[in-house]
């Protein structure tokens, strides 16, 4: 049975399931406490019919935490989700041990008795959803996950009170099942489709096909498959997922099949040649529209079970509409909610607001009110307000005209590598937003690629735990004493690096300069301009102040050498490191274009440039000690995903691509560059060398950008192809972390001034 949906705040999407017990919140302790199975019980209030707590009533998650008499640790919650985050709460805050992206679960750390609470801990979340994911993210860190990567994911979501995650995987297979039932053939519909690494972009009707190889069913039933387990998990610990439907893109060839078919094609994106682009859309006007949706949701229900009613759904994500015409706007989006109706009369569809920022010109206040206006009842949608922190557009929008939405961080575009973040954003703007919108049900992460500065997340995701903006001083403190649990004491060392890093590097509040994590001018295209000054290359802090807390967390491991066992120690240094080197380069590249454009020799630019490469290669050598830094992880990921060796070239190919030329001719060539080690030293390195041999042999008035361009696209259609993942990378071996830095440090070639 479902309850009453007849209040705006039912975008909670009740979901019906059998009679929730905490086997999935056990389950976790086994996989990441196996020594402590028997020391916890989970009790589940109230909710025993089975259904998600409806966000009017007992809109929020509740925890407290106790010990027992018999000296075990009681979690008792509203939730399953809350029961996670009330054992979060307990192992974080008293057993000082957490699970992380990169550095794996440290949770297992935790001593052999744990600790008793004399007084309970209690925990009540301030807003019903926190959402996870952006659906670029399964393309840029997902696309070559593994299922013990997503087991990892998940932990670190549900343990983070994560409610509502996205789940696109698997997407294709009941897409070209849906299409078949049509009376399309294989031969139409498997061309439609994107590489693994540029699935999402064909999700969004943005790409059609692939270059470099087809997508093969392999691939597309082995997701499938692996879509089973991630929705499974998913339920299990306690989360609503947020499940695909049919947005109206489709292969050309539909026409066949449905001749009298309403189709347009959409725009062109970024430059990709029209066999590449302009995607089919079938009108949601046209009755096909609604038969299609209904086959489609029947067969996602049919596979992974009756376990949502919520439906990612955009049909504009960087695509322009047909027609501006506020009539033509209201029927596709009214059209479109009463298909998904027809398929779930409980449907809630969900959408990414990205289009009111991105195409903010066309997108007036009067066309958004039109398209919001064809969903009838609000809280039968359901909005991701993407980019919050910098640019948020429920003001504007007036909280989308009563939609219910949800305060995101965006934070990290095409999976940059910098260290970057907006603390008091991310703490104190949705706490603002809250008291000021009442249709505002949730907070989210929607980076483009979950890359580095775990911190930020974390902050954001405890944020919805507190009614008031959260004090980062004291969170920054928590977080490191946990991140480093294993070692001992944590030195003061690590809490003052990272501290300077809070006020700083963190602390970002210039948006004219900076909005979102940046990447080195390192790994872009080089050039004698357009490389500094731009909103995501731009540093706004003193690189001297990072490279003093370089010296500073160094100096933590003299203190205490096992820290160079330390998985997160290990890992920061790497990354900080990278940063340091990142900055290091920048000025470098002035130094070399400042000499370029004097009256130089080639002594002069060959000098200039030989610093250059040779912090390449030290960076590169720093790089490879650490495999979340390497080129060769990625790879290797990719080429496991078929023994046949034709499909390993393919995916490993594609995985080249994306975080180089990014589209067969370079479309968007380095939007998701890496400072990995092996693409340091294989890919940028090479071209920062023709680039310097062009300056040695060219004066300022010959300088030709067309010339250069045509030389750096050799070597870069050439190293698509390849199949060697360390080309170019410091010769004579790598050696530890320990070793490199140590000489780095006494051969004093960092500079403190």
């Amino acid at each position: 049975m479902y309850l009453s949906r007849s209040l705006l705040w039912t975008v909670s999407a009740f979901v019906v399931v059998a009679a929730q017990s905490t086997d999935g919140i056990l389950n976790l302790v086994k996989r990441r406490l196996p020594n402590h199975v028997n020391d916890f019980e989970f009790h589940l209030l109230g909710n025993s019919t089975g259904l998600l707590p409806s966000a009017i009533n007992a809109t929020n998650d509740e925890y407290s935490v106790s010990s027992t008499s018999d000296g075990k640790i009681l979690v008792e919650g509203n939730s399953l989700i809350a029961l996670a985050s009330g054992l979060h709460r307990y192992l974080t805050d008293t057993v000082h041990v957490d699970i992380f992206w990169y550095i794996g679960s440290r949770l297992d750390l935790a001593p052999l008795h744990l600790p008793p609470l004399d007084v309970p801990i209690n925990g009540s979340s301030i807003v019903p959803w926190r959402y996870h994911f952006n659906t670029v993210t399964f393309s840029y860190t997902a696309a070559f996950w593994t299922w013990e990567d997503w087991e990892l994911e998940l932990d670190w979501l549900a343990l983070r009170g994560v409610n509502l995650p996205l789940a696109w995987v698997g997407y294709e297979k009941i897409l070209v099942e849906t299409l078949q039932e049509l009376g399309m053939t294989d031969a139409e519909i498997l061309p439609y489709f994107s590489g693994p690494a540029f699935q999402a972009w064909n999700r969004f009707g943005n790409i059609q096909g692939s270059w470099g190889g087809e997508l093969p069913m392999e691939w597309i039933d082995g997701q499938f498959e692996l879509q089973k387990n991630i929705t499974a998990r998913m339920v299990e610990l306690g989360m609503t997922p947020v499940l695909p439907c049919i947005t109206g893109f489709v292969p050309r060839a539909i026409t066949r099949v449905l001749p009298d078919a309403m189709v347009v094609n959409g725009s062109q994106w970024d430059g990709f040649p029209v066999d590449y682009t302009n995607v089919t859309f079938l009108e949601p006007v046209d009755p096909a529209f609604t038969e299609l949706q209904k086959s489609f949701i029947s067969k996602q229900a049919a596979a992974y079970g009756n376990i949502t009613h919520i439906y990612t759904l955009d049909q504009y994500n960087e695509n322009h509409p047909y027609s501006g015409d506020l009539d033509y706007l209201k029927n596709v989006s009214y059209n479109t909610w009463k298909s998904l109706k027809a398929a779930d009369p409980e449907a809630i569809w969900l959408m990414q607001g990205w289009l009111f920022y991105d195409q903010e010109e066309f997108w007036t206040g009067e066309r958004i009110e039109a398209y919001l206006g064809g969903v009838p009842e609000n809280g039968d949608m359901l909005i991701l307000d993407l980019f919050s922190e910098s640019y948020p557009q429920w003001q504007r929008t007036n909280s989308y005209f009563g939609k219910p939405w949800i305060w995101c961080q965006l934070h990290d575009y095409g999976q940059s590598m910098g260290l970057y973040g907006q603390i008091m954003n991310v703490t104190i703007n949705p706490i603002e937003a809250l008291a000021n919108s009442t249709s505002l049900v949730g907070f989210g992460l929607t980076m483009e690629g979950q890359e580095g500065n775990e911190i930020m997340y974390d902050l954001l995701l405890d944020q919805a735990w507190s009614g008031s903006p959260v004090d980062t001083e004291t969170y920054f403190h928590n977080w490191v004493t946990r991140r480093y649990a294993g070692s001992g004491n944590v030195p003061e060392q690590l809490y003052s690096g990272w501290e300077t890093m809070r006020s700083t590097v963190y602390n970002n509040t210039n948006l004219s300069s900076a909005v979102a994590v940046t990447r080195s001018i390192m790994e872009l295209s080089p050039n004698i301009t357009g490389l500094t000054g731009q909103i995501l290359t731009t540093i706004n802090y003193d690189p001297a102040m990072l490279l003093s807390v370089f010296y500073t967390m160094f100096s933590a491991a003299q203190i205490n050498p096992a820290l160079w066992q330390n998985q997160a120690y290990q890992y920061d240094m790497v990354d900080i490191t990278r940063q340091v080197y990142s900055n290091a380069f920048q000025s470098a590249y002035e130094e070399l274009i400042g000499a370029y454009n004097s009256p130089h020799s080639n002594t002069t630019i060959a000098a200039a440039g030989k610093k250059l490469t040779n912090l390449m290669h030290t960076l590169d050598a720093v790089l490879l000690t650490n495999p979340s830094f390497s080129l060769s992880t990625r790879l290797t990921a990719a080429r496991s995903f078929s023994t046949n060796t034709t499909l390993s070239d393919f995916y490993e190919y594609d995985a080249r691509n994306q975080i180089t030329l990014w589209g067969p001719d370079g479309e968007i060539s380095d939007y998701a560059s890496k400072s990995w080690g092996g693409l340091v030293g294989g890919y940028y390195l090479p071209r920062w060398k023709i680039f310097i041999s062009y300056l040695e042999e060219t004066d300022v008035g010959s300088y030709n950008t067309t010339v250069l361009n045509q030389r750096l696209s050799e070597f870069e259609m050439a190293w698509q192809n390849g199949t060697g993942v360390q080309e170019g990378a410091i010769q004579g071996g790598v050696g530890s972390l320990e070793e490199i830095l140590g000489e780095l440090v006494g051969s004093g070639v960092f500079s403190r001034g």
